[in-house]
């Protein structure tokens, strides 16, 4: 595995309502990612929710719906899609991808984005475990940063 970068600096965010939308289609890895996100929600003195749905296809989706009851104050979408022997893999990575940053900047959304898409199992065991990628860690992280910036511009004490 390559150097992984620096993990973004933690943004404390107490009382932050966060959503965790959860593709657990290789459950071994999804595990990991929640148990990253969850950790620096803690760390940043944030609660969680966690929902399941069927694939990363349907993440953004469910983060649809789920913005429409304003209950939370963030997203982060975890979940694993390994590449196969067909184009399916690029039409799921694509479109999970573009659905999560269209509601990012559309409904001004703060969402981390933790689906990881590898080549094999073993990239995303790599990627996923909290002690060496902790990939839902960084995405919570991501998602946290957004929501300070968001409260920023928007005037609301930090």
């Amino acid at each position: 595995m390559k150097q992984e970068a620096d993990q973004s600096p933690l943004v404390k965010v107490p009382g932050a309502r966060m959503l965790l939308v959860v593709a657990p289609y290789y459950r071994a890895i999804s595990d990991h990612l929640v148990a990253g996100a969850r950790a620096a929600a803690a760390a940043a003195e944030a609660t969680t929710e966690h929902i399941n749905v069927p694939g990363a296809f349907e993440i953004p989706g469910a983060i649809a719906h789920a913005a429409r009851s304003k209950q939370y104050d963030g997203f982060v979408g975890l979940g694993c899609v390994v590449r196969g022997e067909t184009s399916h893999y690029d039409y799921v990575c694509g479109e999970s991808a573009r659905g999560l940053m269209d509601l990012s900047i559309r409904k001004r959304l703060c969402i981390g984005y933790g689906i990881l898409t590898v080549e094999s199992l073993t990239q995303a065991e790599e990627r996923a475990d909290t002690r060496r990628g902790d990939k839902g860690g960084e995405a919570m992280r991501a998602c946290l940063a957004m929501i300070a910036l968001k409260r920023h511009f928007a005037g609301e004490p930090q």
